[in-house]
């Protein structure tokens, strides 16, 4: 009968164990999801200049996180220079937020493609960690009314930031 009782007593510890980590003191956040109201942030941008999701509200906004070692990054920046282009007069602001922290890096990637909108450098992940991105290129769409309209893992066509954001512009 020993053997059985200490078969309880471990279950019971493991049981305890693993009810206390689930309950961890951290903060769980719910995930994003399409909706939701977009987290709102402050940032500077590579020009020095504030950037504010609060100051766009009315507009829509393109949030797109990345990298400079990113194919995709490189290969749909000109899409994404083009369609801001082309609605900037209407309102689009579009967004870049490089996980990369080396800024020279960063600069030589804005002037090799191009980039004439703002560009943040997200050195501490926050706001990656405020959309819950983790993987490098997403592409977060936000409507006038500051929801999220969709986010996008990987590469994006100009068809489909029309389907999106057609609408509101």
């Amino acid at each position: 009968m020993p053997m059985a009782r200490r078969f309880m007593h471990l279950f019971a510890v493991l049981l305890l164990l693993v009810v206390v980590a689930g309950c961890g003191g951290g903060k769980t956040e719910k995930p994003l999801r399409v909706g939701d109201p977009a987290p709102s942030f402050t940032a500077v941008d590579l020009a020095g200049n504030p950037v504010s999701l609060a100051a766009l509200r009315g507009k829509p906004v393109i949030l797109r996180f990345w990298s400079t070692d990113c194919k995709f990054c490189r290969a749909d920046t000109p899409i994404f220079n083009a369609y801001f282009d082309k609605y900037k007069k209407l309102g689009l602001q579009v967004i870049y937020i490089s996980r990369n922290p080396d800024e020279k890096t960063v600069r030589d990637f804005v002037a090799d493609l191009d980039i004439h909108f703002p560009v943040v450098i997200d050195t501490k992940g926050e706001l990656a960690s405020l959309y819950h991105v983790r993987v490098d290129p997403q592409t977060i769409v936000i409507n006038p009314e500051q929801k999220i309209v969709a986010a996008i893992l990987g590469g994006v066509s100009e068809a489909e930031l029309q389907r999106l954001l057609g609408a509101y512009l």
